[in-house]
């Protein structure tokens, strides 16, 4: 059994106070049906609800992705954390205090290293926010006011200022940190001996995880300099560049407060605080132009649309494209929306204001429609050579759809574009697609068939998994670690008659197929036949037992050459042969 670090009593009291539908519908929309509740996966892209919670026995599976478990490993898996984490948050909501963890050392030692980070982190953000109202900031002062930052907008995204390379380090230290846990952080840095704040006489944006700890920073030069306009925070324990969405922390409030349809995902933080502060407080971005899968993953927690505002120039186009592959890979419904060229979201709110952007939003483009409309501004669609060219690239971005229907739709608008007959269209678009080779058939995978269960193994499955859901058809005279020693662990806790989402606290149920099968076990396929199947599965796994023990008496009866000891072998050899032939479970029962 596995050490989880903190008594299964407690963990066993925390998932009590924490109703696992309850929880579970933070983040998912449940509705019940028969016994459990039913919804879209959160783990996968769905739009027929497969996602099960039963809260009889605390326990999710979605019959989709079959990804399943309690409410610790839900928390877990949505919230990207480990074990440790989403007991801290489970406990917090239930207003618990956690015991001491007692887990791997490493595990311990990093924790609280991550944890001591952390306040080192949300201490220097406090105090760089404490700086921006000093007399000292009045650089950042007066470019707050030109960007018409109100005093909310400040508190929101905790804006700060650093004062110059040597305030905050003096700051953290009478706090008690560090300069190496200040280096850890990535506050500051050091060069022949001599530490300096990274960030110094900048204007200050603390970055968010999920959950509003600060995690690093992103800071902005102000007037003129040589240095880079914006420097973050370099890759620390805790800050992960292709990890990190701007403002995710507000979005997953709006979220829990039942008010996000969508997520707008723009350039930079300054287009963040402008949308958030003209009222778009479904707002991110992430790190640079460059959305990776990570970050398509964190989004796609919180909702399942996305309108993309990158800028309108060449650069943002080019961003737009690559996180189009992305979020279409991770079953996002996307929509682009058409900036003027050259122009932000922050320029076009001091432009032309809200009514503008709310224009922009609502006449967002499906992804194909957008390319085309950018791909049409290439060429020159009266050239010969301008049109080829045209549609050699359009039929590269229709070799991408996943319809046949939505590739009919695109062929037919290139066909109005172009004046080029559809069935030329649709042959260069198999060309493309490589429909016309001749598809070799495949060898069947030597490893698959290896892997086929036998007989055997679906009896030890299913007689297990009864013995763990406390079927009433258990026969309760079996001794049933004599029929499945190997799995003498799970059978003693078993018998304890504990909850099924308990398991979860002895062993890594994710990493240990036989203990997940069984608990997931559909046993609507023997309703009306349970007892008599039970039945036949024990006598597999006996006869199999018994079998393999004949086998074995009859080479230790051969090769021995004593009389007296080859009378009591032959004795054995009968017994086994008996019971195979009666069928006889006697020697299996409890004694």
């Amino acid at each position: 059994m596995q050490n989880k670090g903190f008594p299964a009593d407690w963990l066993y009291q925390l998932k009590q106070k924490n109703n696992i539908v309850s929880v579970v519908e933070r983040y998912v929309h449940l509705e019940k049906k028969g016994r459990n509740y039913w919804g879209c996966c959160p783990f996968h892209n769905e739009k027929t609800p497969s996602f099960s919670v039963s809260e009889d026995e605390g326990l999710f599976y979605c019959f989709g992705c079959k990804e399943s478990g309690d409410v610790i490993s839900f928390v877990m898996k949505y919230e990207s954390c480990d074990f440790y984490e989403a007991v801290k948050i489970l406990a917090k909501n239930a207003g618990m205090e956690v015991p001491e963890f007692t887990g791997d050392k490493d595990i311990i030692v990093k924790k609280k290293n991550q944890e001591r980070l952390l306040k080192l982190l949300s201490e220097a953000s406090k105090h760089y926010q404490e700086n921006l109202l000093k007399p000292e900031a009045k650089p950042a002062q007066d470019y707050i006011k030109t960007r018409l930052f109100n005093r909310k907008t400040l508190e929101d995204f905790k804006l700060g200022y650093s004062i110059d390379r040597h305030e905050i380090i003096n700051h953290l230290k009478s706090k008690g940190f560090t300069l190496k846990e200040m280096i850890d952080a990535g506050v500051i840095g050091e060069k022949n001996g001599y530490h300096y704040d990274i960030y110094a006489q900048r204007l200050i944006f603390p970055i968010c995880n999920s959950f509003g700890d600060c995690i690093g920073f992103s800071a902005r030069v102000l007037g003129q300099s040589d240095f880079a306009k914006y420097i973050n925070t370099a890759e620390t324990q805790l800050f992960k560049k292709g990890r990190v969405v701007y403002g995710i922390d507000l979005v997953k409030k709006l979220k829990q407060q039942g008010a996000l349809n969508q997520i707008i995902i723009v350039e930079g933080q300054i287009d963040v605080i402008a949308m958030h502060k003209a009222g778009f407080n479904n707002t991110v971005a992430c790190m640079g132009t460059a959305l990776t899968k990570e970050n398509a993953h964190e989004l796609k927690k919180l909702s399942n649309n996305v309108v993309l505002m990158f800028d309108g120039d060449g650069a943002g186009q080019k961003a737009t494209y690559r996180s189009l592959d992305i979020l279409r890979e991770e079953g996002f419904s996307v929509k682009v929306a058409c900036m003027p060229e050259k122009l932000d979201p922050d320029e076009i709110l001091k432009m032309y204001g809200n009514e503008k952007i709310n224009e922009i939003v609502n006449s967002a483009l499906p992804p194909m429609d957008f390319i085309i409309k950018c791909e049409r501004e290439k060429f020159d669609l009266n050239d010969s050579v301008g049109k080829s060219s045209f549609i050699k690239e359009m039929i590269k971005y229709l070799k991408k759809l996943d319809s046949y229907a939505e590739e009919d739709i695109y062929l037919t608008k290139i066909k109005d574009i172009t004046n080029v007959p559809i069935d030329i269209l649709r042959r260069d678009l198999s060309k493309e697609k490589g429909e016309n080779k001749i598809l070799q058939p495949k060898k069947e995978d030597e490893n698959v068939l290896i892997s086929r269960e036998n007989g055997n193994i679906r009896a030890v499955k299913f007689v297990l998994a009864s013995i763990i859901h406390n079927k009433d058809f258990v026969n309760k005279k079996i001794d049933y670690s004599l029929l499945m020693p190997k799995e003498s662990e799970i059978l003693n806790l078993a018998q304890k008659n504990i909850p099924l989402s308990s398991y979860y606290d002895y062993f890594d149920v994710d990493n240990n197929t036989l203990i997940k099968e069984c608990l997931n076990y559909d046993f609507s396929l023997y309703e009306d036949n349970g007892k008599k199947y039970f039945e036949e599965c024990l006598w597999a796994i006996a006869s199999n037992i018994l079998l393999e023990r004949q086998t074995e008496l009859s080479k230790q009866f051969k090769e021995c050459k004593d009389i007296s000891e080859r009378q009591i072998i032959m004795k054995k050899l009968n017994d086994v042969t008996i019971s195979l032939k009666e069928k006889s479970m006697e020697e299996f029962y409890v004694k």
